[in-house]
């Protein structure tokens, strides 16, 4: 099924009121959009950032990106920064958070994941805040990595805290599949796992999962709910995704296969290293979270019946993975892909 996006100040007129918003991990490409959906949707928008972002982004160039937000700085895993810098000892009212750890690996992910979340619930509570709107991801349904288990801890914590909640589990992203174009411009083969049908996934854009995070806090259908949510269209493979890119770039189409075996592999030549070497124990993790995306599907898990359900799996929005292809082999900008890029 396809939710069609709300009139945004039909939302706030229902709701009878416009909120004051904390986000916490707004400095992201999915943080920046939800930051743009809560202005335009007439919301009072405060984000907590640090003062330098991944190296790159300083005070002006942040201020630059949240036009018509407020910015405050400090350190989202330390509580009294949290506290004293973040929320300043007024009141808001809802919470959004869009932040994740950055590499998956364990120690950043109880960190980040869990920890930084849990400070945040805490300040968050003391502010007034009575509403935690969560960005999560829909991995977390089959959990096997640390980070899922950090994030699921999470999650549970603030189903029992009491506070109104809107969960929000995407599925993959368009950053997370276009790594391949380059390498396919470079008249290089697709890289598949195994024949490139054993997942699938309903993509969405970062606009179309800002603007769905956003009307979280305006639609009360959505509080107190888990909401796992993808993008418009059928259940994309990785092999019709390869094929799409090459119809695009007008070039034969070539995949290589790689064996999941080989990440097996790999996976346990590193955590065998790992063990002296906790630079490879860091490697192993990533690598593991590499085969998990290689193996698993990105839509909704049926316990019951042990299988993906692409049909179970709600969409939203309007923009298309392939749209999302076209643009960038016209030149488009590029994603950040960040540090959980397998190619």
């Amino acid at each position: 099924m396809t939710l069609p996006h709300a009139d945004i100040s039909v939302a706030n007129t229902i709701a009878g009121s416009r909120k004051r918003v904390f986000v916490i991990g707004a400095t992201g490409t999915i943080g920046r959009a939800t930051v743009r959906a809560l202005v335009n949707q007439g919301d009072d928008v405060v984000c907590f950032v640090r003062q330098r972002s991944s190296g790159v982004l300083l005070s002006e160039q942040t201020a630059k990106l949240f036009d018509g937000a407020s910015i405050r700085y400090g350190d989202v895993s330390d509580s009294a920064s949290l506290t004293n810098d973040g929320f300043k000892g007024e009141r808001f009212d809802v919470l959004v958070s869009c932040l994740a750890s950055r590499t998956g690996n364990p120690n950043d992910a109880w960190a980040i994941d869990h920890q930084a979340h849990m400070h945040a619930l805490e300040a968050a509570t003391r502010a007034g805040v009575n509403h935690f709107v969560l960005l999560s991801a829909i991995c977390v349904q089959k959990p096997l990595l640390a980070f899922q288990h950090a994030k699921l801890a999470f999650e549970k914590a603030l189903i029992q805290s009491g506070m109104t909640y809107s969960i929000i589990r995407p599925t993959a992203f368009f950053k997370s599949l276009s790594g391949q174009l380059e390498r396919v411009k470079k008249g290089k083969p697709f890289l598949l796992f195994g024949d490139g049908t054993l997942t699938a996934c309903k993509p969405i854009s970062d606009s179309d999962l800002g603007d769905y995070i956003a009307s979280c806090i305006h639609d009360q259908t959505r509080h107190n709910r888990i909401l796992p949510i993808g993008g418009p269209g059928a259940a994309i493979t990785p092999r019709e995704q390869g094929e799409k890119l090459f119809e695009l770039l007008g070039q034969e189409v070539r995949f290589k296969q790689i064996p999941v075996a080989m990440m097996d592999v790999i996976i346990a030549v590193l955590s065998f290293l790992g063990r002296v070497i906790p630079l490879l124990a860091d490697k192993a993790e990533l690598a593991r979270i590499g085969r998990y995306y290689a193996t698993e599907s990105m839509l909704v898990w049926d316990a019951q019946s042990g299988t993906y359900d692409a049909a179970a799996t709600p969409s939203t929005g309007t923009q298309t993975l392939f749209d999302f292809y076209a643009d960038l082999v016209q030149g488009g900008e590029a994603p950040e892909r960040g540090d959980h890029a397998v190619f």
